[in-house]
């Protein structure tokens, strides 16, 4: 007997037009998804990984912005200018002062541990959950308790910068150099970061600790994307620990100096780029809340600053991968001269429309300074003790960006004087990296012999 089919009145077209608006507001959302995907996974980055690791360093973009909103609205824009500059200070004591002293220990710790670090990167992530729900209650009073929290995520999300730098090498799809890998990645970054600045916003508007629930929710998924990983992200055959220097000529142990001086002055090169991007940013902060540029309110004057530099770094970052590494120790050199030029004419002829030049130049060439870094370090390091080497440069970076930013809060807010102290602090690297490009190899075919450790 066939079987008996009840229709309730209508009840078949009823269902079928249920099922096509069901998959009206699915597409959307599924179809996005697709395309993220089709993205992150295209040239082989699927096969071999890296795409996995593209979608995980955009969660972890993601969550920062999340918490960064949730901070700024309590360390600096809820209170009077003076105020939030002690706020901030305050801020940089607890959670960058102490991290300043714990950061040349994550690299050798996680040194040790080259057969868990996707348990690292998951540990990172989930560390940040529960670091945002803690300061969800202290968030809206702005407490002492807040501060621990925030050292807390601030050394999770710099461990886990650590290890992706180690992690990227070992997932490179056949034919990609590591500057179109880390262009990529960065890339992912930015594009989540920028995603989550609005979301962030709006959340804020229900209530302060919105964002860090926003936050937690986003490092529980990279929590459990950490894991999605390949297996070979944990195997450390043949990788031996680099030290940044090496200071006995006949040390057998390797080293960053035993390798070539020019991988360790774009390493300073850079180092100066990232004290810049410290100093500009908080420097910058109390300068256009305290005096906006013309005819716009400091929120207005921070934006346009803030979107500059975010444009220049993805531009940046873009071009990185289109000069696929050639000739890194003259990028190096050719952006720090750009950038101290930039700075120069800042202070001479200073207003809000240099400042804004400033910062897209900024974050368009230290884009190009770092991934041109990442290049050299693949070419001069071998790979026994490369993802070691990215370790610790990444290491001694970030260290460079608190610096820089501590020295933004101590300065006066004189205009001319900040810019002046900019194109001090770029003007060291160029030299640097005008040292880098007169040692650097002057041929590399592929039948040369390349540096190697002593």
């Amino acid at each position: 007997m066939a079987p008996v089919r009840s229709s309730a009145g209508g009840s078949g077209p009823a269902r079928r037009a249920g099922r096509a608006l069901g998959r009206a507001l699915h597409l959307p959302i599924t179809g996005t998804a697709r395309g993220i995907r089709r993205a992150t996974h295209a040239h082989g980055a699927g096969e071999s990984g890296l795409g996995k690791l593209i979608e995980l360093h955009a969660i972890n973009g993601a969550g920062d912005m999340m918490i960064t909103v949730a901070l700024a609205s309590t360390v600096f824009f809820s209170v009077p200018t003076d105020e939030a500059r002690g706020r901030v200070a305050l801020y940089l004591a607890i959670t960058m002062a102490p991290f300043t002293l714990l950061a040349p220990v994550i690299g050798p710790l996680l040194d040790r541990l080259p057969h868990g670090r996707r348990a690292s990167m998951a540990a990172a992530m989930l560390a940040r959950a529960l670091l945002a729900l803690l300061m969800s209650g202290a968030v809206a009073t702005g407490g002492l308790e807040l501060y621990p929290a925030a050292l807390g995520v601030l050394v999770a999300s710099k461990a886990y910068g650590v290890v992706r730098s180690a992690v990227v090498p070992r997932l490179l799809p056949p034919g990609f150099s590591l500057v179109k890998a880390n262009s990529r990645v960065t890339l992912a970054g930015l594009l989540a970061t920028g995603a989550a600045a609005p979301l962030g916003a709006g959340l804020h508007a229900i209530g302060p600790q919105w964002p860090l629930y926003g936050a937690c929710a986003i490092f529980i998924g990279g929590t459990f994307a950490a894991f999605t990983l390949p297996h070979k992200v944990d195997m450390a055959e043949g990788e031996r620990r680099a030290r940044l220097s090496t200071h006995e000529a006949h040390s057998k142990r390797p080293g960053l100096r035993t390798v070539s001086r020019s991988v360790l002055c774009g390493l300073l090169a850079n180092a100066s780029m990232r004290a810049l991007s410290g100093f500009l940013i908080f420097f910058l902060a109390f300068l256009l809340r305290e005096h906006p540029m013309a005819g716009q309110s400091a929120a207005v004057s921070l934006g346009i600053v803030g979107v500059s530099a975010g444009i220049g770094n993805a531009c940046g970052t873009a071009v990185g991968a289109w000069l696929r590494a050639r000739a890194p120790e003259a990028i190096i050199a050719s952006v720090l001269t750009l950038t101290l030029g930039v700075a120069i004419l800042a202070a001479v002829f200073f207003s809000g429309l240099f400042m804004a030049v400033l910062g897209a130049t900024a974050g368009f060439c230290q884009a190009l300074a770092k991934l041109s870094l990442d290049a050299m370090i693949q070419r001069d390091v071998p790979e026994a003790v490369r993802t070691s080497a990215f370790a610790r440069s990444e290491t001694l970076l970030q260290v460079a960006w608190v610096l820089g930013g501590a020295i933004g809060i101590a300065l006066p807010l004189n205009g001319v004087l900040g810019m002046s102290v900019a194109a001090l602090i770029v003007a060291l690297g160029t030299t640097m990296a005008l040292r880098g490009l007169l040692s650097a190899p002057r041929h590399h075919h592929p039948g040369a012999p390349r540096p190697r450790v002593a």
